[in-house]
């Protein structure tokens, strides 16, 4: 995360700025600086507010959501402070505005804002507060455009990666490749980084690899396969053993006298013919770049009768040279299918040639996958050991948005609603504590809210509580243990706790 602070000096203490620059003051609604001027012109800019950020419903019709977003919320208000240019702007869009308004926009910031919210990367559910913000009414009026959009999206995505993990097993790796088909370059940055906090082992996103430090996975291209004509084309031949104690002058030699090994072994004789010579010189020549990392994409002919015999080959070439291959990427094709047949092949080659572990080589699919795609996969039988997954990940396709809002709850030590004939709309007025009440095996029961100075719950009190799954009915709990959700991470210089 260190590396993220080279977007800027930082303001606030040391905390250093938003991930992306465009995190400014700006962005934000129009309205939210016409209200700033109508409070500032009544007088009641000052006023003392509370407002809740909360979502009213769980994303992708299931029962749970992910928080993320936080940390770049504490960013943006750690360094929250109108340039010069931005006022100026800003007395261009609203010309009838008195010089004084200008003058106040210019002199403040944060430091009178307190924020306390729960946890990044905990599972939270509706209309609990993910935050609540307290400070001047106008200052923090300005804060709700850029918190839900540092929110909506963030806790989204983690959620929909947390999804995708939880259908594919804790023992498959997850890589996220979504970066090409995000909502642009900022939507390709943010969901490699909550894809990470949702479950994900790595990303193909360099850039996020470099700010966030999330491991960066990838290989080639069919068009990298393409591009060859021949094993003529291959001009340094040339491979030193991976203890630097031999070299094998002619590599490629060596892969073709295993590929002529393969085709005559006793399990895979007259299981394939000829293969595509320009694959195999493709496989080859990547072989040659990076003989310690070597995984093929096996779909771009024939997987079965050219891409894994290809591979095949040139992996126990490397094996001669001290060199373990990685694995194969599928993606095209009937994944669950060509995984098993890979997977024969692998463990045919293992037994015609005594190489330990061959039969256990890494296969990794492709090819938009989903949680249903993976769940069927499931379902059908498979051998895939990692999927990559992007398209269906970064776009929460399944579902467009979270809705966070942002609701004033109380003014002035007075508790405010917002009605409506919807009555999933209705704000539960005032401030708020959250709690969090566990049983004695440490699993989490319920989540309940209490007014700030209302007695919070205490363990070993029987509780009557409304049924996590029937509205119409209550259950009791008696908690072992009982967490305050919501922590202070921004204490604003009126705060009078030790946070």
């Amino acid at each position: 995360m260190a590396e993220a602070a080279a977007n800027g000096e930082a303001r606030g203490g040391g905390v250093p700025r938003p991930t992306n620059p465009m995190v400014t003051p700006l962005l934000t609604d129009l309205y939210q600086f016409t209200m700033a001027y109508a409070y500032w012109k009544a007088g009641k800019h000052l006023d003392r507010a509370v407002f809740d950020l909360y979502f009213r419903k769980n994303p992708f019709g299931g029962e749970f959501t992910i928080f993320g977003g936080l940390e770049e919320c504490i960013r943006f208000i750690a360094n929250f402070k109108f340039t010069e240019e931005e006022i100026k702007f800003l007395r261009s869009v609203m010309p009838t505005c008195e010089d004084g308004f200008f003058e106040y926009l210019s002199s403040i910031d944060c430091s009178d804002v307190e924020v306390y919210a729960i946890p990044e990367g905990y599972v939270v559910f509706p209309k609990v507060p993910l935050m609540r913000i307290e400070g001047p009414v106008a200052v923090v009026q300005l804060l709700e455009t850029p918190f839900l959009s540092l929110v909506n999206y963030a806790s989204l995505v983690t959620t929909n990666a947390a999804r995708h993990r939880l259908v594919a097993g804790k023992s498959k790796n997850l890589l996220e490749f979504g970066l090409r088909r995000a909502q642009g370059p900022d939507g390709g940055i943010s969901a490699s980084r909550y894809s990470y906090m949702g479950g994900f082992d790595a990303t193909s996103n360099v850039a996020a690899g470099r700010l966030f430090g999330i491991p960066i996975r990838g290989t080639h291209s069919h068009a990298f396969v393409s591009s060859f004509m021949g094993l003529d084309e291959i001009t340094d031949k040339a491979l030193t053993s991976s203890d630097g104690s031999n070299k094998c002058e002619d590599f490629v030699s060596l892969v073709q006298n295993w590929l002529t090994k393969i085709q005559d072994g006793s399990s895979l004789h007259g299981t394939f013919g000829e293969t595509s010579q320009s694959e195999l010189a493709a496989f080859t020549s990547y072989a040659l770049a990076f003989p310690n990392s070597f995984l093929a994409l096996v779909d771009t002919y024939d997987v079965m009768r050219s891409g894994v015999p290809n591979f095949c080959a040139v992996a126990l070439a490397l094996n001669d040279m001290g060199y373990k291959a990685v694995g194969i990427r599928l993606d095209s094709g009937d994944l669950a299918y060509l995984s098993v047949e890979t997977r024969k092949f692998f463990h045919s080659v293992e037994k015609d040639f005594g190489i330990v572990g061959f039969g256990k080589m890494n296969i990794t699919a492709s090819n938009d996958l989903n949680e249903e795609t993976i769940d069927a996969l499931n379902k059908q039988g498979h051998e895939v050991d990692a999927f990559g997954i992007g398209t269906y990940l970064v776009t929460c396709y399944a579902q467009a948005a979270l809705g966070c809002v942002f609701k004033l709850v109380e003014i002035n030590k007075q508790p405010r609603i917002k009605l409506s004939e919807d009555v999933t709309k209705v704000s539960i007025p005032c401030k708020k504590k959250c709690y969090r009440l566990y049983g004695k095996e440490g699993y989490p029961l319920v989540d309940i809210m209490t007014g700030e100075d209302e007695p919070g719950p205490k363990i070993g009190e029987r509780l009557l509580c409304r049924h996590p799954f029937n509205e119409s009915k209550r259950a009791h709990v008696v908690p072992q243990h009982v967490e305050e959700l919501l922590k202070c991470y921004w204490p604003g210089k009126s705060c009078k706790r030790k946070c």
